[in-house]
Protein backbone atom coordinates (compact mmCIF):
# COMPACT_ATOMS: atom_id res chain seq x y z
CA UNK A 1 0.00 0.00 0.00
CA UNK A 2 2.93 2.15 0.09
CA UNK A 3 2.32 3.27 3.79
CA UNK A 4 4.93 4.37 6.20
CA UNK A 5 4.89 4.20 9.74
CA UNK A 6 6.31 7.43 11.97
CA UNK A 7 6.48 7.49 15.61
CA UNK A 8 5.18 10.84 16.53
CA UNK A 9 6.56 12.54 19.59
CA UNK A 10 9.65 10.83 20.39
CA UNK A 11 11.68 10.81 23.08
CA UNK A 12 8.87 12.08 25.44
CA UNK A 13 5.73 10.23 26.93
CA UNK A 14 4.74 7.00 25.52
CA UNK A 15 7.28 7.19 22.87
CA UNK A 16 9.72 5.06 24.16
CA UNK A 17 12.84 3.21 22.75
CA UNK A 18 11.05 -0.21 22.99
CA UNK A 19 8.70 0.81 20.40
CA UNK A 20 11.77 1.02 17.66
CA UNK A 21 11.97 -3.03 18.06
CA UNK A 22 8.22 -3.58 19.04
CA UNK A 23 6.87 -2.07 15.84
CA UNK A 24 8.07 -1.99 12.12
CA UNK A 25 8.73 1.88 12.01
CA UNK A 26 10.06 4.07 9.62
CA UNK A 27 10.86 7.25 10.77
CA UNK A 28 10.57 9.01 14.39
CA UNK A 29 9.32 12.68 14.57
CA UNK A 30 11.96 13.98 17.22
CA UNK A 31 9.58 16.00 19.79
CA UNK A 32 9.86 19.58 19.28
CA UNK A 33 11.04 20.35 23.23
CA UNK A 34 14.41 18.80 22.28
CA UNK A 35 14.73 21.02 18.69
CA UNK A 36 13.60 24.52 20.65
CA UNK A 37 15.87 24.20 23.62
CA UNK A 38 18.44 22.68 22.04
CA UNK A 39 20.84 25.78 21.79
CA UNK A 40 20.27 26.54 25.53
CA UNK A 41 21.78 23.54 27.15
CA UNK A 42 24.46 20.98 25.54
CA UNK A 43 23.13 17.92 27.25
CA UNK A 44 20.16 18.72 24.94
CA UNK A 45 21.87 19.28 22.33
CA UNK A 46 23.44 16.10 23.32
CA UNK A 47 20.38 14.04 23.25
CA UNK A 48 19.28 15.18 19.87
CA UNK A 49 22.74 14.17 18.16
CA UNK A 50 22.52 10.62 20.03
CA UNK A 51 18.89 10.01 18.61
CA UNK A 52 19.71 11.10 15.40
CA UNK A 53 22.38 9.01 15.57
CA UNK A 54 20.33 6.02 16.89
CA UNK A 55 17.92 6.21 14.51
CA UNK A 56 20.12 6.51 11.50
CA UNK A 57 22.14 3.53 12.69
CA UNK A 58 18.92 1.55 12.78
CA UNK A 59 17.92 2.22 9.43
CA UNK A 60 15.01 4.77 11.20
CA UNK A 61 14.78 7.88 9.21
CA UNK A 62 14.10 11.55 11.35
CA UNK A 63 12.23 14.56 11.08
CA UNK A 64 12.79 16.98 13.58
CA UNK A 65 9.69 18.93 14.74
CA UNK A 66 10.31 22.58 16.15
CA UNK A 67 12.61 23.64 13.71
CA UNK A 68 11.77 27.53 14.01
CA UNK A 69 15.28 29.19 13.35
CA UNK A 70 18.80 29.03 11.25
CA UNK A 71 20.90 27.65 14.24
CA UNK A 72 18.50 24.78 15.01
CA UNK A 73 18.70 24.22 11.26
CA UNK A 74 22.54 24.20 11.03
CA UNK A 75 23.45 21.83 13.28
CA UNK A 76 20.16 19.49 12.15
CA UNK A 77 22.62 19.54 8.54
CA UNK A 78 25.68 18.90 10.28
CA UNK A 79 24.32 15.88 11.53
CA UNK A 80 22.45 14.91 8.61
CA UNK A 81 18.86 14.62 9.51
CA UNK A 82 17.43 15.55 6.38
CA UNK A 83 13.94 15.87 7.19
CA UNK A 84 12.61 19.04 9.84
CA UNK A 85 8.91 21.18 10.63
CA UNK A 86 8.22 24.14 12.13
CA UNK A 87 7.70 27.89 11.68
CA UNK A 88 11.12 28.29 9.45
CA UNK A 89 9.60 26.43 6.50
CA UNK A 90 6.57 28.00 7.05
CA UNK A 91 3.38 28.62 9.16
CA UNK A 92 0.34 26.11 9.82
CA UNK A 93 -1.68 26.07 6.67
CA UNK A 94 -5.37 24.85 5.72
CA UNK A 95 -5.62 21.67 3.40
CA UNK A 96 -5.84 23.57 0.53
CA UNK A 97 -2.72 25.71 0.86
CA UNK A 98 -0.70 22.30 2.00
CA UNK A 99 -2.00 20.51 -1.34
CA UNK A 100 -0.56 23.46 -3.42
CA UNK A 101 2.54 23.59 -1.81
CA UNK A 102 3.06 19.67 -2.26
CA UNK A 103 2.80 19.69 -5.77
CA UNK A 104 5.22 22.75 -6.28
CA UNK A 105 7.36 20.91 -3.74
CA UNK A 106 7.26 17.42 -3.45
CA UNK A 107 10.04 16.92 -0.79
CA UNK A 108 11.50 19.90 1.67
CA UNK A 109 15.04 18.52 2.71
CA UNK A 110 16.79 20.20 5.25
CA UNK A 111 20.26 18.64 3.56
CA UNK A 112 20.72 21.66 1.31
Amino acid sequence: MGLKLYLDDFGTGYSSLSYLHRFPIDAIKLDRSFIMNMNLEDSRLQIVRAMISMAKDLGIEVVAEGVEDYLHLQKLREWDCAYGQGFLFDQPLSAEAANQLLVQHPSFEISS
